[in-house]
């Protein structure tokens, strides 16, 4: 039977795809450290399972198709912590972040219309666009320049009439750079002249290290009607099986047009907004301490490559994820003989393949996406794993002199 094109044009995720090689380690009694996916093993606030525990309703009922009101004006007040003004009218909840940019790709382009991002870039983003019919355009920062925005010049040499958005991710996934508050001004100007959106996942702005406080993209009112934020509770409490974000934006023309793909999907899971909404009231220490763990994680992770032979990675500036090149031709192959041939003491590690995470075909080959979200104790025995997997492994490139 014939499949249809468009999925055949779909990708395996690199995140997620070398699953089974996992699965066959642990059932030959390997210890597999999961750093190939965002998934903390930090502790969900209690309150959270509490809520959830407590759900008093006789009915799991259909809700509102924009979110339950009460958690869309919970919200206003932890923007606000951020400098962000913007009211529940202005907030639209999703079946996780993932459907927010479903949304806002399908509300702001038809199909053939071309969308610019950065890359690497958060792979799941290509299959959305896939779904959406819509063509994503990269402009590729490098690892040597620590991923910073690259010049504005190359963002303007890929627009074309088709082009309807920009898109940035910030903190960054995968590189874990924040864009400056000059680099988002460059963008913010650019989509102004071109009459055209920008794009942002938000979604880690709790997780910013060295001192530095998030600057959000909502923070630039002259710019509001053609900026569209994408949030989600995931990563910030630790609650990433509850699937339920955010679409911000102050255009109402555009929340207008997402509301009709929201109405049609009827309305975002109610159990989980119950938790969302406890979770808007965890006490700004519990995300201060997780903050500061993941820096402790970051320091550590960046010490331990920098010790290791022909590993490059620059040091992430936020959220919980860095991009380190190996001294490998394929990393997907490297990635494979860690699940498939090698142990140490009983344990491996699973990193997720970088090629996945660029549009240009050949990038990111002997790259890896690293998810530093375990503790530094079994972070130190996974980094052990790559060290002696790297010395073992048969297409290892000796680094040049």
């Amino acid at each position: 039977m014939r499949m249809s094109k468009r999925i055949s044009g779909f990708q395996a995720s690199p995140i997620r795809r070398l699953v089974p090689y996992a699965n066959d380690a642990k059932r030959r009694g390997v210890h597999v450290f999961h750093l190939n996916i965002g998934q903390p093993d930090i502790i969900t606030p209690p309150q959270v399972i509490e809520a959830v525990r407590d759900y008093g309703r006789k009915i799991i009922a259909y809700g509102q198709s924009e979110g339950e009101l009460e958690l869309r004006e919970a919200l206003p007040s932890y923007y606000k912590s951020f400098g962000v003004d913007v009211a529940a009218d202005d907030i639209m909840i999703t079946t996780g972040g993932s459907e927010a940019i479903q949304f806002t790709f399908m509300t702001l382009c038809d199909p053939g219309d071309e969308v610019i991002v950065p890359e690497p870039y958060y792979t799941n983003v290509g299959a959305f666009a896939q779904t959406a019919s819509i063509t994503l355009k990269p402009v590729t920062s490098r690892l040597e320049d620590g991923f910073t925005l690259p010049d504005i010049a190359h963002f303007e040499a890929m627009v074309t009439p088709k082009t309807r958005a920009i898109m940035l991710c910030s903190p960054n996934n995968p590189t874990g750079h924040i864009y400056t508050d000059e680099e988002l001004r460059q963008i913010l100007d650019l989509v102004k002249r071109l009459d055209i959106f920008l794009i942002v996942d938000e979604v880690y702005r709790e997780f910013v290290y060295d001192g530095k406080r998030f600057t959000s993209v909502l923070s630039y009112p002259e710019y509001a009607d053609r900026v569209v934020v994408v949030d989600s509770f995931s990563k910030r409490y630790s609650m990433c099986g509850a699937r339920i974000g955010a679409l911000v934006c102050k255009n109402k023309v555009v929340l207008e047009g997402a509301m009709k793909i929201a109405q049609a999907r009827l309305c975002p899971p109610d159990i989980e907004q119950v938790a969302a909404l406890a979770a808007v009231k965890t006490p700004q220490e519990y995300l201060d301490r997780v903050r500061d763990e993941y820096e402790s994680r970051r320091d550590f992770i960046v010490n331990e490559l920098h010790k290791i032979p022909g590993v490059l990675c620059s040091e992430p500036k936020g959220a919980f994820y860095l991009v380190a090149k190996l001294p490998v031709e394929n990393a997907e192959d490297f990635c494979i003989y860690l699940l498939r041939d090698f142990q140490l003491n009983g344990q491996t590690v699973m990193l997720a393949p970088a090629e996945g995470f660029y549009v240009t075909e050949g990038l990111g080959r002997d790259e890896v996406r690293i998810a530093y979200v375990l503790n530094t104790v079994d972070l130190k025995h996974a980094m052990a794993c790559l060290k002696a997997a790297l010395a073992s492994y048969p297409g290892r490139k000796d680094p040049v002199a």
